[in-house]
């Protein structure tokens, strides 16, 4: 690599960084319930999207790419030997910034989205906390729209059951 295009790599990273950094911080915070873990998983993370700046090819936005290689990263994480022997709990306190809604300052709501399965906490996180729009969702995760549309519904009927009585009106 010359020493031009490391300089720009290294801009873009940086820029990315700035940009996507808190993002991905509070993305991976909430998948792995342990904020120091965390800051290891998006580190890891923005290393992987380093070494592979070259090979994206913009068939996504640039945010898209760098959550799917985060939530890859988490993934790798959880699936660790070690991480089944850590401690998982998680406060509000812990989180990257204000993660809880200002309706709702309890958290209840981000609890229970933190005791779904990974592969229903991962569509509402994006798609709720992170904004991303289904088709986005479908390329970060590498899977199909049609399974991003079942994962969405299931974790949401999941959520309203959890919550009913206390976020759903009962009828």
């Amino acid at each position: 690599m010359q020493d031009g295009e490391r300089a720009d790599r290294q801009l873009r990273l940086e820029r990315m960084m700035r940009e996507y950094g808190t993002s991905l911080l509070r993305m991976c915070t909430l998948q792995l319930g342990d904020p120091s873990l965390a800051e290891d998983a998006v580190q890891d993370a923005f290393v992987k999207a380093y070494r592979q700046m070259s090979g994206f090819r913009g068939q996504s936005s640039e945010r898209t790419w760098l959550m799917s290689i985060a939530i890859n990263t988490c993934r790798d994480y959880l699936r660790s030997s070690w991480h089944r022997r850590v401690d998982g709990s998680l406060t509000p306190d812990d989180l990257p910034e204000r993660a809880c809604e200002p309706e709702n300052p309890d958290c209840t709501v981000l609890t229970e989205v933190r005791k779904l399965k990974p592969r229903y906490r991962e569509v509402i996180l994006l798609r709720y906390y992170q904004d991303l729009k289904l088709g986005e969702i479908a390329k970060a995760l590498g899977i199909s729209l049609s399974s991003v549309k079942y994962r969405l519904k299931s974790a949401e009927k999941q959520l309203r059951k959890r919550l009913e009585g206390w976020y759903f009106d009962e009828e």
